[in-house]
């Protein structure tokens, strides 16, 4: 498998979910402002939405957006180890997080990390983060969201949070997110994949 990403995007997540199965890979860096790869390629060729992440997978097929691409991954583990099974009630549950995650937080920090984005726009995003941080400062009572298990979802949720010092929001104001936030940072898959992407 070959892993298109660009560094501490939200294609780490994917990346993590990689380190976790412990499967061989290959990473591939995308400079996504030039839509060209580090090896030198075109990506919108490979990927014609233009970002990460994009998985190839060995018979040359590419599956894009991260959701998918996590549950893909999920689905290699043995046992259920990254998600449960699939048609169970707990597999809903995780999809619930990963749509929550993906629409409610990562689009959120998008005005955050855009330059041209009005002061109004980005006081907007800041005060929905701070609600629906709020909200997860409030269910977060396992070490993980689903419970006792790291999941494809924690891996998500983790590299979203991990934006948050980059635009000036101090976790620290919800004490169960920063807790958690600190627990998931200690995770050897997630310290491989921040070394392998020179993450800071």
């Amino acid at each position: 498998m070959k892993l298109y990403y660009s560094p501490g995007a939200c294609s780490l997540a994917s990346h993590i979910a990689l380190r976790e199965l412990g499967r061989p890979f290959q990473l591939v860096a995308v400079n996504l402002a030039r839509k060209v790869t580090a090896t030198g390629a075109d990506f919108n060729a490979i990927n014609p939405k233009g970002y990460v992440p994009a998985l190839e997978l060995d018979d040359g097929a590419v599956l894009t957006e991260g959701t998918a691409v996590l549950q893909y991954l999920a689905d290699l583990a043995p046992a259920g180890a990254l998600a449960p099974p699939n048609g169970t009630l707990a597999r809903y549950r995780l999809q619930e997080w990963l749509g929550f995650i993906n629409s409610e937080l990562h689009k959120s920090f998008g005005p955050l990390f855009d330059p041209t984005a009005p002061d109004a726009a980005k006081e907007r995003a800041r005060a929905l983060l701070g609600r629906r941080l709020a909200y997860l400062d409030g269910v977060l009572v396992a070490p993980y969201l689903m419970g006792d298990a790291f999941t494809v979802a924690d891996a998500y949720l983790y590299t979203v949070l991990s934006w948050a010092g980059h635009v000036g929001i101090d976790l620290a104001a919800w004490p169960a997110v920063q807790a958690y936030f600190g627990r998931l940072a200690t995770r050897p898959s997630i310290q491989a994949a921040r070394a392998a992407e020179h993450v800071r």
